[in-house]
């Protein structure tokens, strides 16, 4: 009888164990959709405040660079407006790795004297003293409006590039490498050059002894989403170098990549027997660092082909070098 009550109330606890039986043995058959649930998840932990992708540690670009190629998910994603759908690709954010920046970065070979470079840290109020000061400040001002209205709307409506014009110092390429580095910080491709160093990398090609070749050097200014070349003119020209530079612009033209170009070289030169003054192509006059004129260093049938492939933003400020630092406030 005492036997009997026992292996009743047996009975009934495995009654009652039966549905917990159940949902152990799910939970067991959803393992491999847990794994896959962790896969989900970018590797390192994400900032749950990142605008770039809410917390979730991916966000989603365009192009994908090499070192992407095993994570990368892709998807067709709907164009707002248009009824058609583009191929986005979903990475792991900036915000779940504190070097990725620095190695997006270092890929488009920004110098790190002009990593920090961004829009927020461009000063449009630095001139307080003189009576041109207001004219110098609305300079700046126009053109970090216009330069961040690009780089933040790429690569829709961008069918040409900029061309930053001024003085010395004026902050031309802070703002170039500003819109350089947020755009390839959103997963595009992007290179950034000096023009000097372009021209002897190349030249340097040309050596039996040297590891890389003229095609090495050209191909990934050739075929980068965004080109930055820094200090446009800064050499003497002579017939290579002007068949060199003719033949990296026409190349981006043709296949409609953008290329952003900073230049020292106004449009204007003044006279052996006079100050050298040059003209924005607005008309403003500007007390020039140099007496030759843009197209005197880069001829007159590039200097046309910049017209059609790039609009002009105009800086016309004093060198900040010399204005301001000494003042102590600095911008690089």
């Amino acid at each position: 009888s005492q036997l009997s009550t026992v292996l009743h109330e047996v009975r009934i606890t495995l009654h009652e164990l039966r549905p917990l039986f159940h949902i152990a043995t799910s939970f067991h058959r959803l393992r491999p959709l847990a794994h896959l649930g962790q896969r989900a998840y970018a590797g390192g932990m994400a900032q749950p405040d990142c605008p770039l992708c809410g917390g979730t540690g991916w966000k989603t670009v365009e192009r994908v660079a090499a070192d992407e190629k095993t994570k990368r998910v892709s998807w067709e994603k709907p164009v707002a407006g248009t009824g058609e759908t583009k191929r986005v690709w979903a990475v792991p954010c900036d915000c779940t790795g504190t070097d990725r920046a620095a190695r997006t970065m270092a890929r488009a070979r920004i110098p790190r004297r002009y990593e920090h470079c961004d829009f927020d840290n461009f000063d449009t109020d630095l001139y307080e003293v003189s009576r041109e000061s207001a004219a110098w400040n609305r300079s700046l001002e126009q053109a970090k409006l216009v330069v961040e209205a690009f780089a933040r709307d790429y690569p829709v409506g961008t069918e040409t590039g900029l061309l930053l014009m001024g003085p010395c110092g004026a902050g031309k390429t802070h703002l170039a490498v500003a819109a350089l580095r947020q755009i390839v910080l959103r997963g595009h491709t992007g290179l950034f050059y000096d023009y000097r160093e372009l021209l002897k990398e190349i030249q340097s090609s040309y050596n039996p002894e040297s590891q890389t070749t003229e095609l090495g050097v050209l191909e990934p200014v050739l075929t980068a989403d965004v080109f930055l070349l820094d200090d446009l003119g800064a050499s003497k020209p002579s017939p290579w170098a002007l068949e060199t530079v003719g033949h990296i612009l026409n190349t981006r033209y043709n296949e409609r990549r953008i290329t952003l170009l900073t230049t020292n070289y106004l449009d204007g030169a003044g006279t052996a027997s006079a100050p050298a003054t040059s003209r924005l192509p607005s008309g403003q006059v500007v007390a020039a660092a140099r007496e030759d004129a843009l197209s005197d260093r880069l001829g007159a049938r590039i200097r046309s082909r910049l017209y059609e492939m790039c609009r002009t933003i105009e800086l016309f400020a004093p060198d900040y070098r010399r204005e301001v630092r000494q003042a102590g406030r600095v911008r690089s």
